[in-house]
């Protein structure tokens, strides 16, 4: 039977925002403060996607992303919003950006917010000559982030020939001195002669869900923006989440969770509206789609919306993850709010993970202890909330990562943190774990895949879509669309996508009058869907 959709209020413009991760929220928040009239529907019974909470142990636990970098970010939108930082819950900068370790390795390197602390500790660590290295890294690391600030990071949908004029002489300098072709890992073997401090730098193309001897050189500038401050979040990530659903309901946002988008609506090849589970329907001028940008293509929102951006073919999608939270006393490491403990065979993590398509033999385990940073040391013994991860693949959609393969990897992982000194239980009892074929039912298209389309080569940056799709009136908002993975730049995706549909409808209102001035013609709802 065909869906009846109901006319949009008249004289209001009606947009439905499909995810309440941080691109929806911040979508869902900008559109309103502009006037525009905003129903965001979240199929969750809570705002913040991949920034969720799990209850365990009756300890509220960060299940997603746990660093908060690049304020000036949040700082931007909020302020386009009418609201400050005040209006987030309190964040506390972090003095140690975080600790590492490794196998076998009885000395541990802290990385810092202060610069010169952070050197002292590479030479203490690696000597004099690897911290003159470490110095030449940053200096560099920084011209890389100034060089791509503007044409990249803020550009609403960069293109090779658009983002070289965008850099200048200075800019195509920076890079040129790269390498066009480098890899992360090449370039860090030009860096450090200390293994372990291109161990520890090559994990930031994980940020990004790849591999550092397939990721570009250009994501060094990881390594400014950590410089430019960490901040730990009173309450966890998920509280920013939350804090942007409220100042969303308070300029107007009709909030709706636990509501299953199933289809997009097009009429005249134009976006209509939405269908919901249960069958009702929401008319709507434009929507912003929140979610992974593959679940379009697989059809998971209707096959009329299929052709709104190109499939990902499973071979480039990004890392998954493995995580256990956990709420359980720890002993005989000092951990820090961030720390990295490495292994041996680095390359074959990732040879593992990307080419052998399993769980790593041998991988770095991540570990946020969520109740460490600014308070300071735990009293001994007491039980302490954790979230543990491994990178993984992102094939959770292909086979359900049970016991058989979880269970040698969380031995190897317990293995590893105890060979540097962790001690730790993850018992069942007080132990949530999550495996790619979790992520993939929580994140529906996604395989898992945790950061969209893998950050591989130089050109995959130019690859993600745009807030912009083929279908006149779907907008994109997410870490699977420009410009990429993490908190800040999902948010940012969310203001390019208000953005973009501001322009639009103001665009196609200068059509609707052109249309009514003879005096015959009537505007639908979908108008202002036309691109």
């Amino acid at each position: 039977m065909a869906d009846t959709l109901q006319p949009a209020t008249p004289g209001e413009t009606h947009v439905v925002v499909v995810g309440a991760g941080i691109g929806g929220l911040v979508s869902a928040l900008l559109l309103a403060a502009r006037g525009v009239q905003v129903t965001l529907v979240e199929a969750a019974g809570a705002p913040g996607g991949k920034m969720r909470q799990v209850v365990v142990g009756g300890q509220a636990i960060d299940a997603g992303p746990t660093v908060f970098t690049m304020r000036w970010v949040f700082e931007q939108i909020l302020a386009a919003a009418g609201a400050t930082l005040d209006d987030l819950p309190p964040l506390q900068p972090l003095s140690v950006l975080a600790r590492h370790a490794w196998r076998g390795h009885g000395r541990t390197l802290d990385l810092y917010a202060d610069r010169a602390r952070s050197i002292d500790a590479v030479g203490d660590f690696a000597g004099a000559a690897e911290a003159r290295r470490f110095v030449g890294f940053c200096d560099e690391a920084r011209a890389v982030y100034r060089a791509l600030d503007a044409p990249y990071i803020r550009s609403a949908r960069p293109t090779p020939l658009g983002m070289a004029r965008g850099l200048g002489l200075p800019g195509l300098a920076a890079l040129a001195r790269l390498g066009l072709l480098a890899s992360l890992w090449q370039r860090l073997g030009q860096h450090f002669q200390d293994p372990r401090l291109r161990q520890l730098f090559g994990r930031y193309a994980t940020y990004c869900g790849a591999s550092p001897w397939h990721a570009p050189a250009t994501l060094m500038l990881i390594a400014q923006v950590e410089l430019d401050g960490v901040w730990a979040v009173e309450g966890g990530m998920h509280a920013v989440a939350q804090s942007f659903a409220t100042l969303a309901h308070q300029r107007g946002v009709h909030l709706r969770y636990l509501t299953l988008c199933k289809r997009i609506l097009l009429r005249n090849g134009r976006v209509a509206g939405v269908v919901l589970q249960g069958g009702e329907t929401l008319a709507a001028d434009a929507v912003v789609f929140n979610g992974t940008p593959q679940a379009l293509a697989e059809g998971l929102l209707g096959d009329a919306v299929q052709r709104a951006v190109p499939a990902l073919p499973r071979a480039q999608r990004s890392l998954s993850a493995l995580t256990w939270c956990a709420h359980t006393p720890t002993a005989g490491f000092a951990l820090e709010r961030h720390n990295v403990f490495f292994d041996d065979d680095y390359r074959a993590e990732f040879d593992d993970v990307f080419s052998h398509r399993r769980l790593p033999r041998a991988g770095t385990v991540y570990v946020c202890a969520q109740d460490r940073g600014a308070a300071g040391p735990l009293p001994a013994g007491q039980p302490e909330r954790l979230l543990c991860l491994v990178n993984a693949p992102a094939d959770g959609d292909l086979r359900p990562f049970d016991d058989s393969e979880t269970e040698p990897c969380r031995d190897h992982s317990l293995n590893l943190l105890q060979s540097c000194g962790l001690q730790i239980d993850l018992p069942l009892q007080h132990t949530r774990l999550t495996t790619p074929a979790d992520f993939h039912r929580l994140f529906p298209g996604s395989g898992g895949a945790l950061y969209g389309e893998a950050t591989h080569g130089w050109m995959s940056s130019f690859r993600r879509p745009g807030s912009v799709t083929a279908v006149p009136g779907l907008f994109l908002a997410g870490g699977g669309v420009h410009p990429g993975p993490g908190v800040p730049m999902a948010a940012l995706s969310g203001q390019r996508a208000a953005e973009a549909l501001m322009a639009h409808l103001a665009s196609t209102s200068r059509s609707r009058r052109v249309a009514t001035s003879g005096g015959t013609s009537t505007p639908s709802a979908t108008t202002a869907a036309t691109l």
